[in-house]
């Protein structure tokens, strides 16, 4: 594994509380109807992200997930401008607009989305990784899924043939307790998700997801398996989301009592409280990057704001071609 330094903390707080500010706006602006649809907001969650990257090569790596899609592309190199863009149905987005909050990709940046289907993105995950390992490219395929997601019938067979033909694939279960507002417990006859992979003859193991160290470790552990030809991998990660499953949750199922327990552990602070501890900065360099924090999330605000909405003749560029259907006039 790379070593987790006194840049890697920095670079770490600086990271995840981007994300945080970056998801505080998008729902700021929702409110004020500038976004529409569905947004779901990976507060409390971040940690995650943040190991993961560390473990990987980016540029080279794949990633994949579910529709709590905003801030990983962001992670792998992706203008935050164009993120927020998209979120707005600019065209000046990721996709021209067209995706919105759920759907956000980027080709260049091996980020395949960003999928609104629950568990949807499980079986093109495992495609990619079996693309890879056809074609003989050294790359491995980060596949997030939540704990709602693994009740899934294509989650099992993914697992299976991914198992089968050992394709370099990670399965990370971000488990933040609730399937929607379901918990867990309601779900299964067991919550140890983590044993799930073992059914299918993988290494399994749960991991702190509050704690950036304890993914990096893990995730690593399965990057170099996977790279190393051993196959798949599943990891639960014991995280936690501070918002609502997406800004019309109620969050009836739990109580403010239990989201602020959550909040004592919080990803940032844990991060923010090494940094001071072992003096990598000090409290006034902190507030900088807070300050240029804050500052980056009104420029991408900015950006969506003035950017112009894509022109109508672009939905049916995204469906037809018109060379083939030269019927279809635009209007």
């Amino acid at each position: 594994m790379k070593k987790i330094t006194k840049t890697t903390y920095l670079k770490w707080y600086e990271d995840m509380l981007f994300w945080r500010k970056f998801e505080d706006k998008l729902a700021a602006v929702y409110i004020q109807q500038k976004v529409r649809g569905f947004l779901h907001l990976y507060n409390g969650q971040e940690a995650v992200l943040a190991g993961s990257l560390h473990a990987i090569e980016i540029g080279k790596d794949r990633m994949i997930t579910g529709y709590r899609n905003h801030v990983q592309p962001i992670g792998l190199g992706v203008d935050p401008k164009k993120v927020m863009a998209e979120l707005y149905g600019k065209s000046t987005g990721t996709s021209m607009g067209l995706g919105g909050s759920m759907h956000i990709f980027s080709k260049e940046h091996n980020f395949f989305g960003g999928h609104g289907i629950v568990g949807g993105q499980i079986p093109l995950g495992t495609g990619i990784a079996f693309g890879d390992k056809y074609f003989g490219r050294d790359n491995v395929t980060l596949c997030y899924l939540g704990d709602g997601a693994v009740r899934q019938g294509s989650f099992h067979e993914s697992l299976n043939l991914a198992s089968l033909w050992k394709l370099p694939v990670i399965y990370i279960v971000e488990n933040n307790g609730y399937a929607m507002g379901t918990s867990v417990s309601r779900t299964a006859s067991h919550e140890e998700i983590w044993k799930l992979g073992k059914g299918y003859q993988m290494p399994s193991e749960s991991v702190d997801g509050m704690d950036p160290v304890s993914v990096a470790k893990s995730v690593s552990k399965s990057v170099d398996l996977a790279r190393g030809g051993k196959g798949p991998s599943f990891i639960e990660m014991k995280t936690y989301r501070y918002r609502g499953h997406s800004m019309s949750d109620a969050q009836k199922y739990r109580t403010k009592e239990e989201v602020e327990e959550y909040k004592k552990i919080d990803p940032i602070s844990q991060v923010k409280n090494v940094i001071l501890k072992n003096k990598y900065a000090d409290v006034k360099f902190l507030e900088e990057i807070d300050k240029k924090v804050k500052e980056k999330v009104i420029e991408c605000e900015n950006f969506a704001e003035s950017s112009n909405f894509p022109e109508k003749s672009v939905m049916y560029d995204a469906v037809y071609e018109q060379e083939n259907y030269p019927f279809i006039k635009h209007k």
